[in-house]
């Protein structure tokens, strides 16, 4: 799917990266906790989060996350917004909770980045 498909599935608003919007993304992951992001998001994929600080850009350009979706009406700093575009990675904002913007982009094909974690400490 194009990240213009992302964007029209959630009626969202583009506040950085509209020159990326014919990218295709396949996966999502979804999270406040920039330390599971880490450990469980994979490389290419969308991430769903209500944070909007510059941690979440530097954790996306580690990670090499096609986008961020900022959910429940979130907008970014000016800060966030600079390291983003200097960075060259989306940000779209939309004013879906987080289960809602994950469930449909669910719907229409987009898959998590796994499905379930094999132990208690959270790693498979």
């Amino acid at each position: 799917m194009k990240l213009s498909d992302v964007r029209d599935i959630l009626d969202a608003e583009v506040i950085v990266g509209e020159e990326n919007l014919d990218m295709e993304v396949k996966t999502a992951f979804g999270a406040d906790l920039m330390s599971d992001v880490l450990a469980f998001a994979k490389s290419g994929s969308l991430l769903l989060t209500g944070l909007t600080n510059t941690q979440v850009i530097r954790t996306a350009n580690v990670l090499d996350i096609a986008a961020i979706i900022l959910v429940r009406g979130k907008k970014p700093s000016t800060e966030t917004i600079s390291l983003a575009r200097e960075l060259k990675i989306p940000i779209l904002t939309t004013k879906y909770i987080l289960f809602e913007t994950a469930g449909r982009l669910y719907m229409k094909g987009i898959v998590g980045c796994l499905q379930k974690v094999e132990n208690a400490s959270g790693r498979s």
